[in-house]
């Protein structure tokens, strides 16, 4: 089994007399997958009904020529201007009511008959002309899922989805707490998208409006997975998204892609971007179950980081590519082949850069695709971790829903420190839903986990009592799924198996100190131990003297409690102590694969100095035991 490299290929945005061109350069660069079609709708379907495939004829027909596979997408994240004239009524409506206008990518509701029509035409169309073509290893449909619309045919279908879930008026009315603020139920037509309102949103509606989109948009790729699978046995896959916006529960939707694959997009300058791609390759793997799965964009020369675009330094391309498949992904794709010379992303990075292929960036790229072979032996593998960070998409949904009681209050920012202390200490860590089966961890860790459901809390208390290690963050065990208070004191779910509980919050503008000579930042509590152990305490204002840091025999094992959000210096203590490891260097990536009996261990150097390899063994990317700064090696050892 190869490792897939290239790119998607955009050929409609260029004269054919560059096509060849592009095919002898991705030769050149050892590119060997393409994905091709993704934004061409309008110039595969350029009237209803009337199709024009010769220009993709000849680009399928020339990749093969040249030995380059090709990822065939559906174009349904772009719907042409013909579509948006005849269908005013399938363009999307925002949160304020708003009605968009065509002009952009995603201009569609995914709730629109006539949308969903068209989607299933263009993706029948290709899979009845295509599904033979020797070009072909895989599909792709659509693109980055995560539109959501607040028109009347979205609200139909919303009001269709809440009668299936509740079943009843009652128990939507409990669910909601509509009894706050009179807002009871009737009639089914009563209830609306929680589009812009007076105040604040009902939180319970705001959350099952994101499962709603979630469970949509998984019907409209079902739909056109349906109409290929009839012409095709290939993979069909979609390249999942991540974001606060993204209304996508990639966990559930996992089993309906033949192979998980992400688009990864850092947005931190510095050292911040490694982690951030370790955090999403390891997220990418727990939606995989553990198996491969598929880095499908990134970018080749620059980290967005908001505001300006920085370029990514000499080697550091490779290094995030590196990590994506240390990480378990069968490969390294980017977002795009060749950079637009107009168009709205006409400044996004590309393989082949405006410069063209006498430049830094396509000899890097160059350089890539040399060693990936040699990497191959790798892909059938798995990645070794023993500590699991528990991820809950309904957590965050129902924390961005939510009028908390501070604005600091942040899932995602809670999880991602919580995997970064990890990383820096030089732990790998898979990331498990709480209702997983999580015997095989050693140390169990839940950032902030504000829902819980009943199961999944006898779950973790199973863990514990069978011998494992957890340690819950602040702020969890809070709400039950129809995101109703737990009553009887914080951490509601978790206050007989952490042995604690918390009469009241104390959301902090500064640092808490603790005890112990630690220090603590945006979130306290006042916690009472029932029957753990304090392990460490507040020290000053008005904590001062209380528990911070708690432990609890329970069975077998050991459930901790964590009541803030410790600094970096404190939490990596608390991470030797847990683990027993004080890692290697931040800037210096490890990552564990194993088959068999035979281990490959990435060495990923982020740093400016030289690094000798401490593991014995077969080097494959250039013989040495030396990982030279900025570089990488990779160990075969038995």
């Amino acid at each position: 089994m190869s490792l897939w490299y290239g790119g998607d290929y955009n050929p409609e945005q260029w004269d054919p007399s560059v096509w060849k061109e592009d095919v002898d350069l991705m030769r050149r660069a050892g590119v060997n997958l393409v994905t091709v079609g993704v934004f061409s709708w309008s110039s595969l379907e350029p009237a209803p009904g009337t199709y024009e495939f010769g220009w993709l004829d000849q680009v399928l027909d020339l990749l093969h020529a040249g030995g380059v596979s090709v990822d065939l997408a559906t174009p349904t994240a772009s719907p042409p201007p013909w579509f948006s004239r005849l269908h005013p009524e399938a363009l999307p409506v925002t949160a304020d009511g708003v009605r968009l206008t065509h002009g952009s990518r995603d201009t569609y509701c995914a709730c629109a008959p006539a949308y969903r029509e068209a989607a299933r035409g263009i993706a029948r169309a290709l899979a009845e002309r295509y599904a033979e073509h020797p070009a072909l290893a895989m599909w792709h449909v659509h693109n980055e899922y995560g539109t959501t619309c607040y028109c009347p045919l979205a609200a139909v279908r919303f009001r269709e989805w809440l009668r299936e879930r509740y079943g009843s008026l009652e128990r939507l009315n409990e669910a909601w707490t509509t009894a706050f603020w009179s807002q009871g139920y009737g009639e089914w037509a009563e209830i609306e998208p929680p589009r812009k309102t007076q105040y604040l949103v009902n939180p319970t509606q705001y959350l099952d409006y994101r499962r709603f989109w979630s469970d949509e948009l998984l019907a409209a790729y079902l739909e056109q997975k349906t109409e290929i699978r009839a012409k095709s046995e290939l993979p069909v896959t979609t390249n999942f998204v991540f974001g606060g916006w993204v209304p996508v529960n990639h966990a559930r939707w996992a089993d309906a892609v033949d192979v998980v694959a992400i688009d990864h997009y850092p947005d931190q300058a510095g050292i911040g971007a490694e982690e951030q791609t370790a955090f999403g390759a390891d997220l990418a793997r727990a939606w995989a179950g553990g198996k491969p799965w598929l880095l499908m964009e990134q970018a080749a020369g620059t980290v967005n980081a908001g505001h300006r675009l920085h370029t990514k330094e000499p080697g550091r391309m490779a290094r995030h590519s590196l990590s994506h498949i240390a990480r378990g992904s069968r490969g390294a794709l980017f977002f795009q082949w060749r950079a637009s010379r107009g168009g709205s992303e006409m400044y996004h990075s590309a393989m082949v850069p405006h410069a063209g292929p006498d430049s830094r960036i396509f000899s890097e790229i160059e350089e890539l695709g040399a060693v990936l072979p040699r990497l191959a032996e790798v892909a059938d593998s798995n990645v070794q971790a023993d500590v699991a960070i528990l991820w809950d998409v309904e957590s965050w949904w129902a924390m961005q829903g939510t009028h908390l009681p501070s604005s600091s209050l942040d899932y995602l920012a809670a999880v991602r420190s919580a995997h970064r202390h990890f990383w820096r200490a030089g732990v790998t860590v898979d990331f498990a839903s709480p209702d997983a089966d999580l015997s095989s961890y050693r140390l169990v860790v839940v950032p902030s986990l504000y829902l819980v459901s009943d199961e999944a809390a006898a779950n973790l208390t199973a863990y514990v009592e069978g011998g494992g290690q957890l340690v819950v963050g602040y702020f969890s065990g809070i709400v039950d799924p129809d995101l109703r208070v737990r009553l009887g004191g914080y951490p509601g779910a978790f206050t007989e198996l952490l042995g604690v509980r918390v009469e009241e919050f104390h959301p902090v503008e500064d640092a808490v100190e603790l005890a112990s000579g630690g220090r603590g930042r945006l979130w306290s509590e006042d916690v009472r131990s029932v029957s753990a152990e304090v392990v460490d305490r507040y020290a000053g204002g008005v904590l001062d003297g209380k528990p911070a840091i708690t432990r609890h025999q329970l069975g077998a094992g050991t459930a901790w409690y964590v009541s803030t959000e410790l600094d970096d210096e404190t939490a990596a203590a608390l991470v030797t102590r847990l683990t027993g490891t004080t890692g290697t260097s931040e800037l210096l990536e490890v990552v564990r694969r194993q088959a068999g009996d035979v281990t490959w261990t990435f060495f990923i150097n982020h740093g400016s100095q030289e690094v000798a390899v401490p593991v014995a063994g077969v080097e494959l990317v250039a013989g040495s035991a030396v990982v030279p700064a900025g570089g990488y090696a990779v160990l075969r050892s038995e």
